[in-house]
Protein backbone atom coordinates (compact mmCIF):
# COMPACT_ATOMS: atom_id res chain seq x y z
CA UNK A 1 0.00 0.00 0.00
CA UNK A 2 1.62 3.55 -1.16
CA UNK A 3 1.53 6.15 1.55
CA UNK A 4 -0.07 9.28 0.42
CA UNK A 5 0.02 12.41 2.41
CA UNK A 6 0.17 15.23 0.20
CA UNK A 7 -2.61 17.88 0.80
CA UNK A 8 -4.67 15.71 3.34
CA UNK A 9 -2.59 16.65 5.72
CA UNK A 10 -4.52 16.00 9.40
CA UNK A 11 -3.99 15.28 12.64
CA UNK A 12 -4.50 11.63 11.86
CA UNK A 13 -2.48 11.34 8.99
CA UNK A 14 0.29 13.24 10.92
CA UNK A 15 -0.05 10.34 13.34
CA UNK A 16 0.63 7.57 10.94
CA UNK A 17 3.09 9.51 8.43
CA UNK A 18 5.39 9.86 12.46
CA UNK A 19 4.44 6.00 13.07
CA UNK A 20 6.40 5.26 9.19
CA UNK A 21 2.29 3.50 8.36
CA UNK A 22 1.16 2.78 4.87
CA UNK A 23 -2.21 4.19 4.65
CA UNK A 24 -4.11 5.03 1.24
CA UNK A 25 -5.48 8.49 1.68
CA UNK A 26 -8.83 8.71 -0.41
CA UNK A 27 -10.30 12.35 -0.29
CA UNK A 28 -13.66 12.58 -2.37
CA UNK A 29 -16.30 15.35 -2.82
CA UNK A 30 -18.34 15.13 0.37
CA UNK A 31 -21.95 16.01 -0.15
CA UNK A 32 -23.77 18.50 3.64
CA UNK A 33 -26.99 17.05 2.42
CA UNK A 34 -25.68 13.41 2.52
CA UNK A 35 -27.75 11.19 5.72
CA UNK A 36 -24.91 8.84 6.61
CA UNK A 37 -21.04 10.06 5.91
CA UNK A 38 -19.83 6.77 6.28
CA UNK A 39 -22.17 5.11 4.12
CA UNK A 40 -21.19 8.28 1.39
CA UNK A 41 -17.95 7.28 1.94
CA UNK A 42 -18.57 4.08 1.03
CA UNK A 43 -20.71 5.06 -1.81
CA UNK A 44 -18.85 7.67 -3.73
CA UNK A 45 -15.34 5.74 -2.95
CA UNK A 46 -17.52 2.13 -4.93
CA UNK A 47 -16.11 0.82 -1.34
CA UNK A 48 -17.50 -2.42 0.34
CA UNK A 49 -19.54 -0.73 3.24
CA UNK A 50 -18.20 -3.51 5.36
CA UNK A 51 -14.79 -2.41 4.78
CA UNK A 52 -15.39 1.19 5.89
CA UNK A 53 -15.87 2.02 9.46
CA UNK A 54 -17.00 4.79 11.51
CA UNK A 55 -15.59 6.22 14.76
CA UNK A 56 -18.63 7.01 17.70
CA UNK A 57 -18.00 8.74 20.79
CA UNK A 58 -19.87 6.74 23.87
CA UNK A 59 -20.14 7.01 27.41
CA UNK A 60 -19.77 4.25 29.23
CA UNK A 61 -20.55 4.00 33.29
CA UNK A 62 -19.64 8.16 32.99
CA UNK A 63 -16.37 8.21 30.93
CA UNK A 64 -15.83 8.33 27.18
CA UNK A 65 -14.33 6.13 24.72
CA UNK A 66 -14.31 5.17 21.33
CA UNK A 67 -16.56 2.61 18.93
CA UNK A 68 -15.19 1.83 15.74
CA UNK A 69 -18.09 -0.30 13.44
CA UNK A 70 -18.47 -0.86 9.99
CA UNK A 71 -20.80 1.73 8.66
CA UNK A 72 -22.94 -1.33 7.50
CA UNK A 73 -23.78 -1.67 10.92
CA UNK A 74 -24.37 -0.29 13.97
CA UNK A 75 -23.28 -0.11 17.54
CA UNK A 76 -24.12 -2.37 20.06
CA UNK A 77 -24.08 -0.41 23.15
CA UNK A 78 -24.23 -3.34 25.83
CA UNK A 79 -21.49 -5.05 23.67
CA UNK A 80 -19.38 -1.69 23.95
CA UNK A 81 -20.20 -1.15 27.68
CA UNK A 82 -19.06 -5.18 28.60
CA UNK A 83 -15.90 -4.71 26.37
CA UNK A 84 -14.85 -2.17 28.01
CA UNK A 85 -15.70 -3.45 31.64
CA UNK A 86 -18.79 -1.14 32.31
CA UNK A 87 -22.21 -1.97 32.60
CA UNK A 88 -23.97 1.00 30.91
CA UNK A 89 -23.03 3.27 27.28
CA UNK A 90 -24.90 5.58 25.61
CA UNK A 91 -23.96 8.01 23.11
CA UNK A 92 -22.01 10.91 23.82
CA UNK A 93 -22.99 14.51 23.42
CA UNK A 94 -21.97 15.68 19.84
CA UNK A 95 -20.59 18.78 21.41
CA UNK A 96 -18.37 17.16 23.61
CA UNK A 97 -17.55 14.15 21.30
CA UNK A 98 -15.86 16.89 18.74
CA UNK A 99 -14.20 18.95 21.76
CA UNK A 100 -12.67 15.77 23.13
CA UNK A 101 -11.10 14.95 19.62
CA UNK A 102 -10.66 17.91 18.07
CA UNK A 103 -12.77 16.96 14.80
CA UNK A 104 -16.03 17.80 13.95
CA UNK A 105 -19.31 15.36 13.51
CA UNK A 106 -18.64 13.34 10.38
CA UNK A 107 -15.02 13.44 10.03
CA UNK A 108 -13.95 12.51 13.95
CA UNK A 109 -10.93 9.73 12.97
CA UNK A 110 -9.86 7.16 15.72
CA UNK A 111 -6.62 8.55 15.06
CA UNK A 112 -5.01 11.80 16.10
CA UNK A 113 -7.75 12.85 18.77
CA UNK A 114 -7.08 15.70 20.73
CA UNK A 115 -7.48 13.86 24.07
CA UNK A 116 -7.30 9.70 23.34
CA UNK A 117 -9.97 7.99 24.69
CA UNK A 118 -10.17 3.70 25.44
CA UNK A 119 -10.95 2.47 22.05
CA UNK A 120 -12.51 -0.72 20.96
CA UNK A 121 -12.55 -1.83 17.11
CA UNK A 122 -14.99 -3.77 15.57
CA UNK A 123 -13.47 -7.64 15.37
CA UNK A 124 -14.59 -8.03 11.92
CA UNK A 125 -11.75 -5.76 10.90
CA UNK A 126 -9.38 -8.45 11.57
CA UNK A 127 -10.93 -10.46 8.91
CA UNK A 128 -10.40 -7.99 6.21
CA UNK A 129 -6.76 -6.81 4.84
CA UNK A 130 -7.08 -2.93 4.82
CA UNK A 131 -10.01 -0.92 6.60
CA UNK A 132 -11.05 2.85 6.08
CA UNK A 133 -11.80 5.45 8.44
CA UNK A 134 -12.42 8.44 8.57
CA UNK A 135 -8.98 10.96 7.94
CA UNK A 136 -9.52 13.80 10.27
CA UNK A 137 -12.74 15.49 7.78
CA UNK A 138 -15.21 15.02 5.97
CA UNK A 139 -14.39 13.87 2.48
CA UNK A 140 -11.38 12.19 3.28
CA UNK A 141 -11.27 8.12 4.58
CA UNK A 142 -7.95 6.70 5.30
CA UNK A 143 -7.07 3.32 4.50
CA UNK A 144 -4.79 1.00 6.37
CA UNK A 145 -4.15 -2.42 8.12
CA UNK A 146 -6.53 -2.98 11.12
CA UNK A 147 -3.22 -4.21 13.08
CA UNK A 148 -1.84 -0.69 12.14
CA UNK A 149 -5.02 0.97 13.84
CA UNK A 150 -5.26 -1.15 16.75
CA UNK A 151 -1.64 -0.04 17.26
CA UNK A 152 -1.87 3.61 17.24
CA UNK A 153 -5.07 3.70 18.84
CA UNK A 154 -4.01 1.26 21.72
CA UNK A 155 -7.61 -0.40 21.23
CA UNK A 156 -8.64 -3.53 21.69
CA UNK A 157 -11.43 -5.38 19.85
CA UNK A 158 -14.87 -7.13 20.68
CA UNK A 159 -18.11 -8.10 19.17
CA UNK A 160 -19.55 -4.45 19.18
CA UNK A 161 -21.20 -4.09 15.68
CA UNK A 162 -24.19 -5.71 15.11
CA UNK A 163 -27.12 -5.58 12.53
CA UNK A 164 -27.24 -3.41 9.47
CA UNK A 165 -28.20 0.38 9.15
Amino acid sequence: MARKQASQGTPATAVLAAAGVSFVAHPYSHDPAAASYGLEAADVLGIDPARVFKTLMVEVDGRLAVGVVPVSGILDLKAMAAALGGKKAAMADPATAQRRTGYVLGGISPLGQRQPSPTVVDESALKLETILVSGGRRGLDLELSPAALIKLTGAHTARIGTGRT
